[in-house]
C-alpha cells in the first residue's frame, strides 16, 4: 500500500505542533504552580496602589488576621461573596480581622472603585499586578482567599466560591494565631543569645 507523503507531512507537523504547545503548557503550568502557598507558609509581602492611591504592603499589617481576596469586576461568584467580606469586616474587625481585596482585572481604576462602592466595600481594595498573583501560586481562577494569622503565615486558603459559614471558620482559624514576637531570655542563657527580632 502507498503511502501518500502529503499525509505523512501533515502527521509529522500535526505530531510537532502538539510536542511544542504539550512543552508550553507544563512550563507555564510550572511556572504557575511555584511557589506552592500552602498552610503555614509565610505569606509573600508585596507592594500595591489602593483605589485611593496609597501604597499598601502586606507587611502593614502583621499582627492582624488578614483575610486576603483575589477578585476581579468580572466575577459573577466575586459578587457574591463581596458582601458577606463586608459584613464579617464589621463583626470581626474589632478582633483584629482586616480584610483586603487585590482587583485582578484589567478595568480602570475609577471603574474598580465605582464597583466597590457599589457593593458597600469597607475594606481595603489594591490594584492588582500579575507578580503578585504569581507570587501566590498563579491565582488559576477566580475568587482566590487566603487567611494569614497574625504571624504572617497561611492558615487556610479558598479557591472559588464556598459557603459563608466555611468561610467564617477560616477567619477564626487566622485570629486563633499569636504574632511574631520577640522571646524572653530564660534565666540560665544571655539575653543576647536569645533574642528575636520580630518579623517585619
Amino acid at each position: 500500500m502507498k503511502r501518500n507523503p502529503l499525509a505523512l507531512v501533515v502527521v509529522a507537523f500535526v505530531v510537532a505542533l502538539m510536542l511544542y504547545v504539550g512543552l508550553h503548557m507544563a512550563r507555564r503550568s510550572g511556572r504557575l504552580s511555584t511557589p506552592r502557598i500552602t498552610r503555614s507558609t509565610v505569606a509573600p509581602d508585596f507592594s500595591l496602589e489602593s483605589l485611593e492611591g496609597k501604597t499598601m504592603r502586606l507587611s502593614d499589617f502583621r499582627g492582624k488576621a488578614v483575610l486576603l481576596n483575589f477578585w476581579a469586576t468580572w466575577c459573577g461568584p466575586c459578587k457574591i461573596e463581596m458582601p458577606w467580606f463586608v459584613e464579617l469586616q464589621q463583626k470581626y474587625g474589632s478582633q483584629g480581622l482586616q480584610v483586603v481585596g487585590v482587583a485582578m482585572d484589567d478595568a480602570s481604576k475609577e471603574d474598580i472603585a465605582k464597583f466597590a462602592k457599589d457593593m458597600g466595600v469597607n475594606y481595603p481594595v489594591l490594584i492588582g499586578k500579575e507578580a503578585v498573583g504569581d507570587s501566590y501560586g498563579g491565582i488559576p481562577a477566580l475568587p482566590e482567599t487566603f487567611f494569614i494569622g497574625r504571624d504572617g503565615k497561611v492558615v487556610d486558603k479558598i479557591l472559588g466560591l464556598r459557603g459563608k459559614a466555611e468561610i467564617e471558620d477560616a477567619i477564626k482559624k487566622a485570629l486563633n494565631t499569636q504574632p511574631t514576637q520577640a522571646r524572653v531570655p530564660q534565666p540560665s542563657e544571655p539575653a543576647s543569645a536569645q533574642m528575636m527580632q520580630p518579623q517585619k
